[in-house]
């Protein structure tokens, strides 16, 4: 369809987005004729027909009265333009529709223009006022010239609208989505986060790959997250040295900048530490301005997100080694313990995962107290630091007077740790350790000490290393005694259930004794 020269300007809003989007199919507006008179759905298209703004084409859908306009309005949430007939199986069939789009639909940015061939029905001036419309027109006046500046004025107001209602969901996705990967303590765990959150944003769904690659190593990168047809890269597969995604990921790495070569869209996520990370995506069509500035937004609160991930995880690296020095006083002191708190590390975080599952005690098995217990548990006979010698090596029998300073290791280690605990807020290894050395020798029915207190009043960490300790020292060689059977330490704690013990714990262990779940080195004595 040839255009007057007066109305090139229509077409001229952004000169390089429509010549660089030339070469590529993209999305076409959709339009949606509503009119009981097939002959006029037939004119419209003619009179519509070659139309392209901004690089893409119409795609023209079609109802024949006002029920059928809003089922389709219902179906397509994306029409940008709907031509309405007023006077269709009633004589406000029109009207009542274009209430129903913006009452019941709630959709505010399709465009809505009326027309009518008897405008007696619906007089300009009241309907215009009345009803939110974008225009009204007599059939007589759409003509192929008129109708055409019609649909371009109504796809740029429907694009505008369109691209600003995009970014405030988009803001707001990126916001709700950045709080949620500040929650993110693994990169792997990241990575996937990141993938959620780009398809969000775009509304593509986790499709695409995340690569991370190391600053001190930059002719290799890694795949951290994948799905869709890039699953297989998780598992060693490697892509093809001439691919254009290959060429795409590498040139973002090495220009530092994101790269669009549709259909390989890459975003580069600066790294202000060890990695630098680019993410892979493939939308189904090229990607709108409003878009690219939502993604380099994005990227910004990932870089972010990045830093506070290393430094957290600096964080726990230190808090790890403070409680690995903290446990090694206490092998320094006994040979023995070292192998002791490692099975009791791992036991700790095998009962404390069955209980997890079991959905047992929820108001303390938060993902900080999953984490950490495990290891915190190693901390549960740090105060033997302070036992003498000839009591803590001694072979035989404690007496009464060596049993009770023997026992003062428990608040001894609960003191030293009690000490850090109240530098630092919330749950880290130290508070639960403190929990752990003070309460694993109390009794679930009261009878333990140092303090005597029972049941729920007892930490969860120190009920659980309080199974745990037992369990390992029977099944191992002491000074003081052979080891047992696994059937013999098994008999001992549950005769002890809701005594000495948490039944609900001694439940858990017996699960994970059946199941096998034992890890294997608790059933190994060097010594025997």
């Amino acid at each position: 369809m040839a255009l007057d020269h007066d109305e090139d300007w229509m077409l001229e809003d952004d000169e390089n987005d429509a010549s660089a989007s030339a070469a590529l199919v993209r999305q076409p507006w959709k339009l949606l004729i509503v009119d009981d008179e097939p002959d006029v759905h037939r004119a419209t298209i003619l009179a519509l027909k070659n139309i392209v703004f901004k690089g893409r084409g119409l795609e023209i859908l079609h109802a024949y009265s006002g029920q059928e306009g809003f089922e389709k309005l219902a179906e397509h949430h994306d029409i940008a333009l709907a031509i309405l007939d007023v006077v269709m199986e009633t004589d406000d069939a029109g009207l009542r529709l274009v209430r129903r789009i913006r009452d019941e639909l709630g959709n505010q940015l399709v465009r809505i223009v009326l027309r009518t061939g008897q405008p007696g029905h619906a007089p300009e001036q009241q309907v215009v006022l009345e009803y939110d419309i974008n225009d009204y027109k007599t059939k007589t006046e759409l003509v192929a010239n008129k109708i055409f500046t019609t649909v371009i004025a109504s796809l740029r107001s429907f694009e505008s609208l369109h691209a600003l209602e995009k970014s405030s969901q988009g803001l707001a996705k990126i916001l709700e989505g950045a709080t949620n990967l500040y929650q993110l303590h693994s990169l792997k765990e990241f990575a996937s986060g990141v993938l959620k959150q780009v398809g969000a944003i775009l509304n593509l769904g986790e499709y695409g790959m995340l690569c991370a690659q190391s600053k001190n190593n930059q002719q290799h990168f890694e795949v951290l997250a994948a799905t869709g047809p890039f699953t297989p890269l998780l598992d060693g597969q490697s892509l093809a040295e001439d691919s254009r995604l290959l060429t795409a990921l590498n040139t973002a790495l090495q220009k530092k900048c994101s790269q669009s070569d549709y259909p390989y869209e890459v975003l580069y996520i600066a790294g202000r530490n060890s990695y630098d990370f680019v993410v892979h995506f493939s939308p189904p069509w090229p990607l709108e301005a409003v878009d690219r500035n939502l993604l380099d937004i994005f990227c910004e609160r990932i870089s972010a997100a990045m830093d506070n991930l290393y430094l957290y995880q600096q964080l726990r690296r230190s808090q790890e080694a403070t409680v690995m020095a903290l446990a090694d006083l206490g092998e320094f002191r006994d040979q023995t313990t070292g192998d002791h708190v490692l099975r009791v590390q791992k036991l700790t975080d095998a009962i404390a995962g069955r209980l997890k599952a079991k959905n047992a005690f929820p108001e303390h098995m938060d993902n900080a107290f999953m984490e950490m217990v495990g290891m915190a548990s190693i901390l549960h006979d740090v105060g033997k630091v302070g036992t003498p010698d000839h009591i803590l090596f001694k072979p035989g029998k404690l007496t009464a007077e060596e049993r009770e300073i023997m026992n003062q290791h428990s608040p001894m280690g609960a003191a030293i740790l009690a000490r850090t605990v109240a530098l630092v807020e919330g749950t880290t290894y130290l508070s639960l350790g403190a929990e752990i050395a003070g309460g694993h020798h109390e009794h679930f029915d009261g009878n333990g000490y140092p303090l005597g207190i029972k049941g729920e009043e007892i930490p969860l960490s120190a009920r659980i290393v309080a199974l745990v300790d037992v369990f390992d020292a029977l099944l191992h060689k002491r000074p003081y005694k052979e080891p047992w059977t696994l059937d013999e330490t098994m008999a001992y704690v549950r005769e002890r259930s809701g005594t000495q013990f948490d039944p609900l714990i001694v439940a858990a262990l017996d699960e994970v004794v059946a199941e096998g779940l034992l890890p294997l080195d608790l059933l190994k004595d060097p010594d025997a």
